[in-house]
């Protein structure tokens, strides 16, 4: 039976039942004590996301063998939730649930709550994203699944507000008490449905689905919220390198500039945020991922090389920038590495408050002649769309005089924030420095700074993250962290490559070459890459995370085997080019989502 099929025939479990579970006036449950000794484990946790979550009345727990054994024990659902530091949503989840004494109370009576840094878990976190896609249409953070004590996922929901999440949690409680195997064996049938089918010539089909959903009015994909979606660019770049279609080059650069002059990017310290709420690319979600940027910064150098535009190259290098300025753990250096992410809200838990701007701030801030500009150019004169106040985005095109006058005006804003506390998750992450180097390898002959930078960087992966044989998974709070996966491995072995090729540094290629024979020993089983070493995969039962598909940053065992083609072991090229080439034959899904696979320099 086809998932399309099986999840038709179970619709009632997977929306009726539960729409009755929200709407049924459900009795209290009564409230057992709890074990004893059976706490809150996130304390001095060096994940800082973990670790603000201390103080919660819930009992989370680490993810692991021992919290699917206590439910085993105790038969009771897992409920793991998943977010990170910089994560908007997670902290309102935080504040109106996770800190509420009944909805604590009703956690850990009916429940064995874990709790889950995604960026620590990527492989566990992906798999949970596209059980939460398949069957409730949609993913993202906070995640929050009910696993039954098999490991089998049950059911999945995003943010809910604490109303909503008590009367699901008390309903889904109040039936796995009734029918617990039941719900168990549907759990398990449900992971055992068949795949969707193969895609046919997935590169021809990554591009039509990719420009059936571009936007070609405003850019970007889709009519909603704007992602910047690097992966799946940079295989349209990789198209239209190989065929000058005017309309794939149109999409580009609408894109490009729409990404480059809207609310996507802080206009006055640079950097990109994570996304836009609206279609238009005003309200953005204020985190600030180093993936992303690390991303963007290479995008936009590739952009500027490969379309002759010089202003490409400068949101480039002003990416790069901002990363040094702000995202190095010893700011204004990479020698330490880069941070995980900037969080969304300020210090004092206003969202955006770093970045916005009252009406009456400006004027005192600015002189007159300037502020009337700023008026004009930031619409000040309609309501504020952020609680805290504007955010500086030009809402028409400045004159080339007026540009001069921003360009002054806008650092006197960057001066004047300067005091502006914003969180940092302060992890160094071996894959996203890995993609840090990558970026700043690609700008290292534009300019002797960045080349110096990506010297220390390569220092620091090489010594501080790689002893020869294991990487780890990073450091946070002068604590190393274990647990690397294939993402981590490929990713630092792409910034390393990119870094050797743009240095000619022997001992870097050296480095590659032992990285990927570490990645294919650990990750590798002869017939498919798994996302974790077969040490710690398994707990989660049912389909694992899919090392082909992109995410927000690629498929890692795609740039895994095209790293290992690049680096020159002739056994290991021809396995990579072996695995590869099965991989899209079977590929199934979305090719939206296959787009690492489908660029043409890849095959």
């Amino acid at each position: 039976m086809s998932l399309p099929d099986f999840i038709g025939r179970h619709r009632g479990f997977f929306s009726g039942w539960l729409a009755r579970a929200i709407l049924a006036a459900l009795a209290v449950l009564p409230l057992a004590a709890y074990p004893a000794g059976a706490g809150n484990r996130m304390a001095g946790h060096p994940s800082p996301y973990l670790a603000q979550h201390a103080a919660d009345p819930v009992q989370w727990r680490e993810w692991g063998g021992a919290a699917l054994e206590e439910g085993r024990r105790a038969n009771r659902l897992v409920l793991v939730s998943i977010g990170y530091f910089a994560c908007h949503w997670c902290h309102v989840m935080q504040r109106e649930t996770w800190a509420d004494v009944e909805a604590a109370r009703l956690i850990n009576t009916h429940f064995v709550a874990v709790k889950v840094d995604k960026e620590l878990n990527a492989a566990l976190d992906g798999a949970l994203q596209a059980f939460s896609k398949r069957t409730r249409g949609v993913a993202g953070w906070p995640l929050n699944v009910f696993l039954t004590p098999e490991g089998y996922p049950l059911f999945a929901m995003t943010y809910a507000p604490r109303a909503e999440f008590l009367r699901i949690a008390e309903g889904l409680a109040e039936r796995w008490g009734r029918e617990a195997p039941s719900l168990a064996a549907l759990a398990r049938q449900a992971a055992e449905a068949a795949p969707r089918r193969t895609i046919a010539d997935l590169p021809r089909a990554f591009r039509t689905v990719a420009m059936a959903e571009a936007d070609t009015l405003r850019g970007g994909f889709q009519e909603t919220a704007k992602f910047p979606m690097v992966p799946q660019l940079q295989a349209l770049f990789d198209i239209r390198s190989r065929d000058r279609d005017p309309k794939l080059d149109e999409f580009l650069r609408l894109t490009l500039e729409q990404m480059r002059a809207g609310g996507l990017r802080d206009h006055v310290a640079g950097g990109f945020f994570r996304y836009t709420v609206d279609p238009d690319w005003h309200e953005p979600h204020f985190e600030k991922m180093l993936y992303d940027n690390a991303q963007l910064a290479e995008l936009y150098l590739r952009a500027a090389e490969e379309m002759r535009e010089p202003a490409y190259r400068h949101v480039g290098l002003e990416t790069l920038d901002f990363m040094l300025a702000e995202m190095g753990l010893e700011r204004g250096r990479a020698a330490a590495g880069f941070v995980a992410s900037l969080s969304a809200l300020d210090g004092q838990g206003r969202e955006g408050g770093a970045y916005l701007w009252d009406r009456e701030g400006l004027r005192r801030l600015l002189s007159e002649q300037d502020f009337a500009l700023a008026r004009r150019l930031w619409a000040l004169d309609r309501a504020a769309v952020f609680e805290a106040g504007y955010l500086p985005l030009e809402h028409r095109a400045p004159s080339a005089t007026e540009r001069a006058q921003l360009r002054r005006m806008l650092g006197q804003l960057r001066e004047a924030r300067r005091p502006r506390i914003i969180p940092r998750d302060e992890k160094v992450l071996a894959g996203w420095n890995g993609l840090a180097l990558a970026a700043l390898a690609a700008a290292a002959h534009a300019d002797a700074r960045y080349r110096r930078e990506a010297d220390a960087l390569y220092a620091y992966v090489s010594r501080r993250l790689w002893d020869g044989r294991r990487l780890l998974k990073g450091w946070s709070a002068g604590k190393p962290l274990s647990g690397a996966e294939l993402a981590d491995y490929a990713y630092v072995a792409y910034g390393v490559e990119r870094y050797a090729a743009a240095t000619g540094r022997a001992d870097a290629r050296e480095m590659g070459r032992a990285l990927v024979r570490e990645a294919w020993r650990r990750f590798h089983d002869g017939r498919q890459f798994r996302m974790e070493e077969a040490a710690v995969a398994g707990m989660l039962r049912g389909p694992q995370a899919d090392p082909w598909e992109d995410g927000p940053t690629p498929a890692p065992a795609e740039m895994l085997t095209w790293v290992t083609g690049r680096l020159g072991d002739r056994a290991l090229a021809g396995q990579a080019r072996q695995a590869a080439r099965q991989a899209r034959q079977t590929a199934s899904g979305n090719p939206f989502w296959r787009a690492s696979m489908a660029r043409p320099s890849r095959h």
